[in-house]
This record gives structure tokens, C-alpha cells and sequence, in this order.
């Protein structure tokens, strides 16, 4: 059996996958779960190029240049440039509850707390 090198392999692109706004959502969720601001901004390039970098970038008002710059692997885009393209794109992060899986507890407002079914 003959092996192959990673550094062999074609490097790969979501865009093509990315042809529903399930996909797009469902891609975006699991890219959150990472907790990782470059990974953010890379998907949301691959995300934007599915959808047309020009479109988006018109959409979101920044520069064509700018956009590809802020979305390519391992870019630390600013929050407000996340926002932007995010409401381009017809998405939008939410927040989730997180709950330290052996507790199960959750705290009313008057600092009692409850287990969670």
C-alpha cells in the first residue's frame, strides 16, 4: 500500500458545501464550539466566498480587499468587522448557556439554585 503525505493532500474548501443556510448555520455552530477567533474569521471567509465576496462585501460595506484580508486563515479580525459581515451573510452569533456538565445546577435571581432536568 502506497502512503500518502499530508502535505500531498489538496487543501480543503467548505465553500462548495456551504449551499444552504442549514449548512451555513450548522457549519458556523460547530466553528463556534472551537472557541477560536482565527478559525471564526476563516470560516466566515469560506462562508462569504460561497456566497460571492463582492455581494458581501457591498452587503457589509467594507472594501473587497479589506474583507478577504479579515476572513483568511489565521486573522484576528475586530468584533464590529465579525458583526458586519455576520449581517451580510443573514446570520447571527448567539449566546449559549454553558454548564459544567457534572453540576447541572442553575441559579435563580435570588442565588438559589436548582437542578436542571
Amino acid at each position: 500500500m502506497k502512503r500518502i503525505k499530508v502535505a500531498d493532500l489538496p487543501e480543503f474548501d467548505a465553500a462548495p458545501y456551504l449551499d444552504s443556510e442549514a449548512a451555513i448555520a450548522a457549519y458556523l455552530t460547530d466553528i463556534l464550539e472551537a472557541n477560536d477567533p482565527a478559525l471564526l474569521a476563516s470560516a466566515l471567509g469560506d462562508i462569504a466566498r460561497a456566497r460571492g465576496m463582492s455581494e458581501i462585501a457591498k452587503a457589509s460595506g467594507i472594501a473587497r480587499e479589506a474583507l478577504y484580508k479579515a476572513l483568511r486563515p489565521g486573522a484576528q479580525p475586530r468584533f464590529d468587522t465579525i458583526s458586519r459581515v455576520c449581517a451580510a451573510l443573514g446570520v447571527r452569533l448567539v449566546a449559549q448557556a454553558v454548564y459544567p456538565p457534572d453540576k447541572g445546577l442553575s441559579h435563580c435571581e435570588k442565588g438559589s439554585a436548582h437542578r436542571l432536568p
